[in-house]
């Protein structure tokens, strides 16, 4: 991305009471804390009755809510007939955005708890080697919640089936707070609607932990979804979101810029566009301090000290889909694949700076195609840019079909880490990893801007 509701188990553990529990996290919180329950780092104040009524969904129970929505089979030999039922959904879907009634904030919010403290059974699949709990297991845990975030917004309830196929488009930013988080303490997500386009919504996502009876911020998350028909072929309307106080203006207009931000970085990729003057003279100079005095040879390099060549920065890795790993509409999950990508950027983040890395910041990962059930999953990591401890890596993953031999480019992942040590500085040689140097920079400076 078992356990049900909260309020569907019993428990001698009075913490998960809900009135201690709204006593905990609404009045008992700091005013620093209070306002990072809000649109990523804006700080702008959590609205008071945002969370009023809400009780907390175990973690776990949040794929199982997601397969009654959307009426998905639990057996894999299932599939393909509940595809096919999903086809009837089609009458159910607006022929215009304006046929659906508007809906607030505060009807998508959100609350899950990820019980590692109370219920220490679950804390096995958390836990990584240095006792501490395993990132690519939260990034898991966003993506579903995220989705239920959507189909929350977009619930008809004269519909007891969703005929929306509602999934991850983009990753537009998770920071991090913390560098540990705690394997015996629990884990709160939070989280709501927080912009809305015509077939696209923008959701805010927090994670805190306890300690000492109050919730500390740990991340800060914002994704992009979409809506698609029932088969997931083409574009469906959402809900549209109407903002209630000046508060949630704030937070739509940060939603609308966000959008911006989004196309203007696109437009200036190195994919499309020429670097920029500054950019060409930095690779300029690192083709200088790399020539070999000794030959005079445009061809002959020499590694600087203390650095390492691009081409030996790197990491590779093979995955097997299997049904396992399915999402609701029988694609590979979304959280599984940055899971999976987080996992060898990590390695290779260690790898180049021999040292233990700590995740900084996820940016920027656009899932471009769907992955099937039985595809074979090529990972590539690459460290593409280092600045004192520093290490910005780029994981590319892509499918390969044995029958036609050819590759098809899923998802680009961007992890910008912190190492123990400082790193070696990463040199590239050819103008293709140069172009991944300049990107990696790019993806660096504006995480630094962003924390």
């Amino acid at each position: 991305m078992k356990i049900t509701y909260f309020h569907g188990v019993k428990t001698n553990d009075t913490k998960f009471s809900h009135t201690a529990y709204r006593l905990c996290t609404m009045w008992k919180l700091p005013s620093f804390l209070a306002r990072t329950l809000t649109s990523g780092t804006s700080g702008l104040p959590l609205l008071p009755d945002m969370a009023e009524g809400h009780l907390p969904i175990h973690v776990n129970n949040v794929r199982s809510r997601l397969r009654e929505i959307v009426g998905a089979s639990t057996n894999w030999r299932d599939h393909v007939q509940a595809m096919q039922e999903r086809k009837a959904l089609h009458t159910l879907l607006a022929k215009r955005q304006e046929d659906l009634p508007p809906r607030r904030m505060k009807d998508s919010y959100l609350e899950v708890i990820l019980p590692l403290g109370s219920q220490p059974q679950i804390r096995e699949k958390y836990l990584n080697v240095y006792n501490s709990v395993r990132f690519g297991r939260i990034l898991e845990d966003l993506d579903s919640l995220g989705v239920l975030i959507c189909y929350t917004h977009t619930k008809q309830e004269a519909q007891p089936r969703s005929p929306l196929s509602i999934v991850t488009a983009l990753v537009d930013k998770i920071n991090l707070r913390k560098k540990v988080v705690h394997p015996d303490c629990d884990i709160k997500f939070t989280g709501n609607v927080s912009w809305v386009g015509k077939t696209s919504m923008e959701v805010k996502m927090h994670m805190l932990q306890l300690h000492d009876g109050d919730y500390c911020p740990v991340l800060d998350a914002t994704f992009v979804m979409v809506a698609r028909d029932p088969e997931n072929k083409r574009p469906a309307f959402v809900n549209p979101l109407i903002p209630e106080s000046p508060e949630e203006e704030e937070i739509f207009k940060q939603g609308e810029m966000n959008k911006l931000k989004r196309i203007d970085f696109s437009t200036a990729s190195l994919l499309k566009m020429a670097p920029t003057a500054e950019e060409r003279n930095i690779v300029h100079d690192i083709f200088l301090n790399t020539l070999d005095t000794r030959t005079v040879s445009f061809r002959s390099r020499v590694l600087p000290p203390n650095s390492v060549w691009m081409e030996d920065a790197k990491l590779k890795g093979l995955q097997i889909c299997h049904p396992q790993e399915r999402n609701i509409f029988n694609r590979i999950f979304g959280g599984f694949l940055m899971r999976k990508a987080f996992e060898l950027g990590w390695a290779t983040a260690c790898s180049c700076g021999g040292s233990r890395p700590f995740i900084v910041s996820v940016d920027d990962i656009m899932f471009q195609r769907p992955v099937e059930v039985g595809s074979l999953l090529l990972l590539s990591g690459q460290v593409c840019y280092t600045e004192k401890n520093y290490i910005q890596v780029r994981v590319h993953s892509e499918v390969y079909d044995a029958d036609t031999r050819e590759h098809h480019t899923t998802n680009i992942f961007h992890f910008t880490f912190i190492s123990e040590n400082e790193v070696p500085r990463v040199v590239p040689k050819t103008y293709g990893e140069s172009m991944l140097y300049l990107d990696g920079k790019r993806h660096f400076a504006a995480t630094m801007k962003e924390i």
